[in-house]
């Protein structure tokens, strides 16, 4: 009793403070959102304009992480939203929607009225009903240079049969967040962990949300047991039975002024539902002790449903902390989770049949001629680090180191034939394959896993890729390339050139996402109805500006935020647009 009397207090204790922090974080956070409000609303002012659904052919997207990319629960076809972009001086972020063809390896961008914001790090979820609709919660939205964040918490769904997006407007939903993760299971939207952060505090979270999809409400889920501790991008997987799976994920805490300590998790949690099918469930935490090979300690990871009633996890990064730097270890691995034996393993390319059989007769006749017994190749007893060198164009080297796991037997498999296949994986030579990378998005689609874009690091600079592969998951023969990138060929901008353009526009930079494509008829429009906004008079202090303007932003923050929004709010974010206008007329002058 006394023991159990200690933890509840030390429960409820670490409550309340992580309910000072969430609040400490909220005030402090609060002005960095209502200027960055003004500039969300002047983008979607921009977004207004588009008034039918276009589909149109389209080269592939621009390179973008933070994205998400779904399987379309019908057709053959993935569906992207969103992302960011960071050439090394500004963050563009994205709110267009792309949708892959699988059977004709094309491109199309699909422009519909009415979207969500530009956002990144956000979730996304397909549910099947009424010809498929994509579900989209949270995410955040930089500033262009990238020191101020606005943190979504606005549910969004899209309805693919109708090509149409709606906003559900729901109480009692989650707090604005990124980094967090959401599965559909059971009728419902399960949502787990996140953090917010503002230019000087973070938070991290571990609550629970369920949003349900007959009576569009929201309820917060009290689990019993002890659960994850506070984290951000972990692995969250459904199974058959309505439970969700928990594994992984990164979290940093403030160890003191200026300094932080990130943590890597390596625990699983399983989050059960006691009392499914019943007015209200139940649900209880309880640890996980998988047997087999877990995945090496990383962030960056990304996860996918695979078959057989497996989860997979792809690449990732584990970051090594020196003195006055931080180097970053790849990966481009892939390891399963057998949810029903509870098991890691990590897989391993088989190459095509045709090679195989090759490998086999020649092993043969090899064994007649030396009258050999034991040919069996031996697969490597440690781990295989490969490094490649790659030099850019401005004389920049990266280096690009690969980790490949010791190759683990699967004994759960039947058949001579797949065990000699198992065998021959670690004798293959280095197969076509993604070359490493963290925060990949990856979609199975037929069993086939399609893994697009992610990002590498060499020192300062980011590599951020838009290639596209796939792998059979049932076969494990081999990858298939589907769009190439040579990284070599990416702008990065130092900072030290930035000088002469810190002054930029600050729409111009977080916008930026505009493709190539985009028609300058297009922004010729976007240039008049700048150019509607009253002009800043000679010598006109900001003050006078605001106070001379104010009816005019008035009505364009009540047109952006409806009618429904309080006048105290409207006055703030029509303050706050008239600044940002001021500014940047004043910059440009």
């Amino acid at each position: 009793m006394g023991k159990k009397g200690k933890r509840d207090k030390k429960g409820k204790g670490a409550e309340k403070t992580l309910a000072k922090l969430e609040k400490k974080v909220s005030r402090r956070a609060k002005k960095e959102e209502e200027d960055l409000e003004a500039l969300i609303a002047e983008f979607q002012s921009l977004d207004a304009k588009k008034t039918q659904v276009i589909e149109s052919s389209c080269p592939p997207p621009s390179p973008r992480l933070n994205c998400s990319l779904c399987a379309h629960p019908e057709r053959d076809e993935l569906i992207l939203f969103g992302g960011e972009y960071f050439n090394g001086q500004k963050t563009f972020l994205y709110n267009d929607l792309y949708i892959y063809h699988i059977r004709k390896n094309s491109w199309a961008k699909l422009d519909i009225p009415n979207p969500p914001p530009r956002r990144c790090a956000h979730q996304a979820a397909v549910v099947p009903t009424a010809g498929g609709q994509l579900w989209i919660f949270g995410g955040e939205f930089a500033s262009p240079n990238g020191e101020q964040f606005y943190h979504y918490k606005d549910l969004w769904v899209l309805h693919l049969a109708t090509k149409t997006w709606e906003q559900i407007k729901a109480p009692g939903g989650p707090s604005g967040r990124s980094g967090h993760r959401m599965v559909a299971c059971k009728r419902q939207l399960i949502i787990f962990g996140g953090f917010h952060e503002s230019a000087r505090d973070f938070i991290y979270y571990n609550d629970v949300y369920a949003f349900n999809l007959d009576s569009f409400t929201w309820s917060k889920l009290a689990p019993a047991g002890m659960g994850p501790a506070p984290r951000s991008g972990c692995q969250m997987t459904p199974t058959p039975e309505g439970n969700i799976i928990i594994y992984g994920g990164y979290s940093k805490q403030r160890i003191k002024k200026d300094v932080d300590k990130g943590t890597l998790h390596t625990d699983m949690f399983l989050l059960k539902a006691e009392g499914a099918g019943k007015e209200e469930d139940r649900w209880s935490w309880s640890r996980l002790s998988p047997s087999g090979v877990k995945p090496t300690p990383r962030s960056g990871f990304s996860v996918a449903a695979a078959p057989n009633n497996r989860c997979l996890l792809f690449g990732g990064v584990h970051d090594e902390e020196e003195e006055e730097s931080i180097e970053g270890d790849f990966f481009n691995d892939i390891y399963f989770y057998d949810i029903g034996k509870n098991r890691w393993f990590p897989a391993q390319l088989k190459g095509p049949r045709s090679e195989r059989r090759k490998r086999r007769r020649g092993r043969q006749a090899e064994a007649e001629a030396a009258g050999e017994e034991e040919l069996q190749l031996s697969p490597p007893q440690g781990p295989l680090e490969i490094v490649k060198e790659v030099v850019a164009e401005d004389g920049t080297i990266m280096t690009i180191k690969q980790v490949i796991p010791a190759a683990a037997e699967d004994k759960d498999r039947s058949g001579s034939e797949e065990e000699e296949d198992e065998e021959e994986g670690g004798a293959l030579g280095q197969p076509v394959e993604p070359c490493p990378r963290s925060s990949a998005m990856v979609a199975v689609k037929h069993g086939v896993l399609y893994v697009y874009g992610g990002m590498f690091e060499v020192g300062d600079r980011q590599v951020t890729l838009s290639d596209l592969h796939s792998i059979d998951l049932h076969r494990m023969e081999e990858w298939k390339v589907l769009l190439e990138m040579d990284p070599k060929t990416q702008e990065w901008l130092e900072e030290s050139e930035s000088d002469e353009e810190e002054e930029d526009d600050d729409v111009e930079g977080a916008e930026g996402g505009e493709e190539e494509e985009e028609s300058s008829e297009e922004e010729s429009e976007d240039e008049e109805g700048e150019q509607q906004h009253p002009a800043v008079q000679p010598g006109e202090a900001q003050p006078q500006y605001v106070a001379r303007t104010e009816q005019y932003w008035l009505r364009l923050a009540r047109s952006h935020m409806g009618p429904e929004a309080k006048d105290k709010k409207v006055l703030k974010v029509a303050h706050a647009m008239a600044k940002t206008f001021y500014e940047d007329a004043i910059q440009a002058s």
